[in-house]
């Protein structure tokens, strides 16, 4: 029986059209009521922190900063430059850094200079305007001691020394 049922053709043709009303549905306000119910604004602007005691090398600096607000932030844009005496100095490059913390160590820098950094907070809405700039710098490059013009007697001592810096040193500190 099965063998002769499908042998059958079947018409699978309507007799009747189905008759369906076209209706066009305006979500607008419902799509502007869901977005405005996710969306979180942008940040507001970061506070970058002065330089704290000890927070420099010769080479790096530890930067830090915070928000007083309780934005919702994805992560921080810190960017930096040497300082520049010049006005328009071209060949001053300016560094970019993604952060995920309100703090980042900064390497590969030069021994007593200059540095001004400013930092944004980011999140899916946008970008914050950026900080207040604040200058850090770098701890000088010890000295280089000059052996052949030591001298030295009973009650004294005479050391030379050179700075390897091209910033001068406010002040050393000899110990014995």
């Amino acid at each position: 029986r099965l063998e002769e049922f499908l042998k059958k053709e079947v018409d699978l043709e309507l007799s009747t059209l189905p008759d369906f009303e076209e209706r066009v549905i305006d979500v607008s306000e419902v799509e502007q009521l869901m977005n405005s119910i996710n969306a979180i604004p942008a940040p507001c602007a970061p506070v970058i922190n002065p330089q704290a005691p000890n927070a420099a090398t010769g080479t790096s600096l530890r930067v830090c900063w915070g928000l007083f607000s309780d934005d919702t932030v994805e992560c921080y844009q810190l960017c930096y430059q040497p300082v520049s005496n010049e006005r328009h100095s071209d060949g001053q490059a300016e560094h970019t850094l993604k952060v995920k913390e309100t703090y980042c160590t900064i390497t590969d820098l030069l021994p007593n200079t200059q540095y001004e950094f400013w930092v944004s907070a980011l999140n899916a809405s946008g970008i914050s305007p950026p900080s207040e700039r604040a200058v850090y710098v770098t701890a000088p490059s010890p000295p280089t001691i000059k052996n052949k013009k030591i001298r030295s007697c009973e009650n004294a001592a005479l050391v030379c020394w050179e700075s390897r810096d091209i910033n001068p040193v406010d002040s050393y500190t000899v110990e014995l």
